[in-house]
């Protein structure tokens, strides 16, 4: 039993890898502006799907990898990681059920207090941030919500198929 919740965490801390390097990439002004939260929505789709797999306190330390990764304000990102794992592991069981785009539209609201919380943040260190360059990652990442829910959907089946 201990070599299959091993080889469980494998696509979990692969997938939190590639998101964060995707959420590091240095890019051009336009493309950083629709760049979506990676980071953001791979927490989510393991909330959602498997809620074993990553917990709050992971989800913590991830964010605190990206505030020390990105340059921001320590616990910034970690603030608000947390808050959307935990309200994404609190209602997994009701979202999960939902159809793609009732999902895609669940996925842009905690996109949406992800960005609330470090506009909030941001305001109380004194960051002004443009306000395209801040909700364009939300409508983007709602957008890209089926394609990220597929590509980890079948990453998960064939670990779980393998093992």
């Amino acid at each position: 039993m201990r070599g299959r919740e091993s080889g469980d965490l494998l696509p979990v801390s692969a997938s939190l890898l590639f998101a964060l390097a995707l959420a590091i990439i240095p890019l051009p002004e336009v493309a950083q502006t629709l760049w979506p939260d990676w980071v953001a929505l791979v927490v989510i789709y393991w909330s959602f799907m498997s809620p074993g797999r990553l917990g709050l306190l992971s989800a913590f330390f991830l964010g605190l990898m990206l505030d020390a990764l990105s340059g921001a304000l320590l616990g910034q990102h970690a603030l608000a990681l947390l808050s959307v794992a935990y309200l994404a592991l609190r209602f997994h069981l009701r979202i999960r059920v939902f159809p793609i785009w009732q999902m895609s539209i669940t996925v842009m609201g905690l996109l949406a207090i992800y960005q609330f919380l470090l506009f909030w943040v941001d305001g109380v260190a004194g960051r002004t941030v443009e306000g395209a360059e801040r909700w364009a990652p939300v409508l983007v990442g709602g957008l890209l919500w089926p394609l990220v829910l597929g590509f980890l959907e079948n990453i998960r089946e064939d670990v779980s198929a393998h093992v």
